[in-house]
């Protein structure tokens, strides 16, 4: 579900997407390969911070708003330990 927050943040993104790597990545090794790879082509690095932004609003959807805390190459960990369900793949079988 894409919330006003992320409406925002994908408008950064389009505009200068460093700043939208800063914002959901921080001061990270993810930040300098956005900028690297603005300076090489801009295409290139609107790509990786929709691609950051995209695996943040997976984060938010399986963990819940604030669950959860950024570990680097687009990875989340959830904060507490729980087990998370995962939807069953398709054409998955019970055998039980």
């Amino acid at each position: 579900m894409v919330k006003s927050s992320d409406v925002v943040l994908i408008l950064v993104a389009i505009i200068f997407p460093p700043a939208a790597a800063a914002f959901v990545a921080g001061c990270s090794c993810d930040l300098l390969i956005n900028i690297c790879l603005t300076i090489l082509g801009y295409f290139p690095g609107h790509i990786h911070a929709f691609w950051l932004i995209y695996k943040k609003m997976q984060a938010e959807e399986r963990y819940g708003q604030g669950g959860f805390v950024y570990a680097g190459s687009g990875q989340y960990h959830p904060i507490n330990n729980q087990a998370y369900p995962t939807a069953p793949g398709y054409g998955a079988v019970h055998q039980g």
